[in-house]
């Protein structure tokens, strides 16, 4: 009833100062455009390092509260109407056998699918700390190829796939030590290759960071901001891995890192975040619970 009074009273105090306007002398066309100004291009919900698992609490990790965090998520999103959902990273935590880890995957995405709008998964590495890439995706509606591009409202959206050890091996059933983190030569060649055949603003989402905060970034970062710099296109990255709200400007390219849902106990400590990329290149991202707010201009 409360979002239904919000609304109407937000739909008439709409028509009172179209109404003001129009006695200015504003032509109808100018008020068009106003609107349409702050409309966003494309409306993207964001969440990450959700680590769920039916374990108890270690430290400031409370695994089981997932569950329930990411169900205000689901609403708070089918109420905002993203045209998609990214979910960046570490969905599950590792579980001691395969079969356990698919039934908390199954759990949790049981939840994660009641989201109504495109799901897209970016693999973590805790996704792949018992299962494997594979196991992963067939059991979400995650790409079997976890690195890809797709276009929506006007925007060119590219995901991305660290998990792999330096020498190239891909992360699976703990053949990894999470430090060492790299995207490989051949995900390399084919993000040059998309980016120069892209004529869009591109965004770009990935779960270990791309900017500088060692342990947490990939170790060959610089070789990729060059060439998400080379393209020209690349307005910003967001990313999880290290937990906590973040932002670093590199070479006019915006690098934020969301907060980890996993962290601390109750429906505050959570965090999630709607995206909202405007028509003249600009970035609006409006942080729920622990999730700070960016402004994010264009460079």
């Amino acid at each position: 009833m409360s979002d239904r009074i919000f609304a109407a009273g937000q739909t008439r105090r709409a028509f009172l100062q179209r109404s003001v306007l129009m006695l200015g002398g504003w032509p109808a066309a100018q008020l068009e455009a106003a609107d349409s100004a702050k409309k966003p291009a494309l409306r993207i919900g964001l969440v990450t390092d959700l680590h769920y698992g039916d374990k108890p609490e270690k430290g400031t990790r409370f695994y089981r509260e997932t569950l329930g965090k990411l169900s205000e998520t689901v609403a708070v999103f089918n109420r905002e109407r993203p045209e998609l959902v990214v979910e960046l990273g570490d969905l599950i935590d590792q579980a001691p056998s395969v079969e356990q880890e698919l039934e908390w995957l199954d759990r949790i995405e049981r939840v994660f699918a009641e989201v109504q709008a495109p799901r897209h998964y970016v693999l973590g590495n805790h996704c792949v700390g018992t299962l494997t890439k594979a196991e992963f995706a067939a059991h979400t509606q995650a790409a079997k190829v976890p690195h890809y591009s797709f276009d929506a409202g006007g925007v060119h959206c590219v995901i991305l796939d660290a998990c792999f050890r330096a020498d190239g091996v891909a992360y699976e059933r703990a053949n990894f030590d999470w430090k060492d983190a790299t995207i490989p030569a051949d995900q390399l060649a084919w993000l040059e290759a998309d980016l120069a055949a892209n004529p869009r603003p591109t965004v770009v989402f990935a779960h270990q960071r791309l900017d500088e905060h060692s342990p947490h970034s990939v170790s060959n970062r610089a070789v990729v901001r060059a060439i998400l710099e080379r393209s020209g296109r690349v307005s910003a990255v967001f990313q999880g891995h290290s937990h906590a709200n973040d932002y670093q400007q590199i070479a006019g390219i915006h690098y934020t890192t969301l907060v980890a849902m996993i962290e601390g106990s109750g429906p505050a400590n959570s965090g999630y975040a709607m995206l909202d990329v405007m028509s003249d290149g600009s970035l609006r991202l409006h942080g729920y619970r622990q999730q700070a707010d960016r402004e994010l201009t264009r460079g």
